[in-house]
């Protein structure tokens, strides 16, 4: 990480966002800090639950060991199976057998739905997540994730529209918490149009945020464009200002 570019954007952000938080970043490499991993706190099984430590300036160091669900392992590419009966687990389930999620109507949705979205397969043994502030300079962060109630995403999502003239600078797709901030935002990282992702409507994964965040997830290519933008775009208005002085 570049270390210009790193204080630039915590002074921006600052500076249009206020006394907000900052985003976390991550990225896969095969040889981590070890006192990164000393200090990683495997405390939830949900990977989502484990991102608090993060937001709060710990490191957290994730790999294929890592205790945790299946769908974790799959959307961060550690995994490339899932769960016998997949189809049924997130759909009806099995009367007797299975409890299902219902969040498709039937098994043929779920496993349509998962040809269109082949697993990824993680390029290096571990997954680091780190808050911006705590990126080191040979850390190279692939996308950058943000906790933000309403006022924030307004801003983040105009700031994500700011040099495109579709109206879809932001994608919403259906999927797990983990896959709103990595599978998605990784996609988006191999598309000629690379787009923001608003996340974290997995009603499994909600009681890891406040009642009213979402995530918005970026691949880093374009979180530098859009940091670019910022001193000549809607930020320095003074309709801005007036949404700024309540965040």
């Amino acid at each position: 990480m570049e270390e210009q570019f790193h204080q630039h954007f915590i002074d921006q952000w600052a500076k249009y966002f206020g006394p907000t938080d900052l985003p976390i970043a991550y990225y896969y490499t095969d040889t981590p800090c070890p006192e990164e991993i000393s200090t990683s706190r495997n405390e939830d099984r949900c990977l989502i639950g484990n991102l608090k430590q993060v937001r709060q300036g710990s490191p957290f160091v994730y790999d294929v060991q890592t205790p945790g669900c299946s769908g974790g392992k799959r959307y961060t590419g550690f995994s490339q199976t899932l769960r016998p009966n997949f189809e049924y687990f997130l759909s009806c389930g099995l009367p007797g057998e299975l409890e299902g999620e219902r969040y498709k109507r039937n098994p043929a949705l779920v496993g349509h739905y998962l040809q269109l979205h082949p697993p990824v397969i993680a390029p290096a043994k571990y997954l680091v997540f780190k808050r911006w502030d705590k990126l080191q300079p040979e850390d190279d962060p692939l996308a950058v994730i943000f906790f933000a109630t309403g006022d924030v995403l307004s801003g983040l999502f105009a700031l994500a529209n700011y040099d495109m003239a579709e109206p879809d600078g932001v994608i919403t797709p259906m999927g797990s918490g983990c896959a709103s901030i990595v599978a998605y935002p990784l996609e988006q990282a191999r598309s000629e149009k690379s787009r923001c992702v608003l996340g974290m409507f997995d009603i499994s994964a909600r009681l890891h945020l406040g009642r009213d965040e979402l995530t918005f997830s970026m691949p880093i290519q374009r979180f530098e464009q859009l940091v670019g933008y910022m001193d000549e775009s809607f930020l320095i208005t003074k309709s801005w200002e007036k949404v700024r002085t309540r965040i």
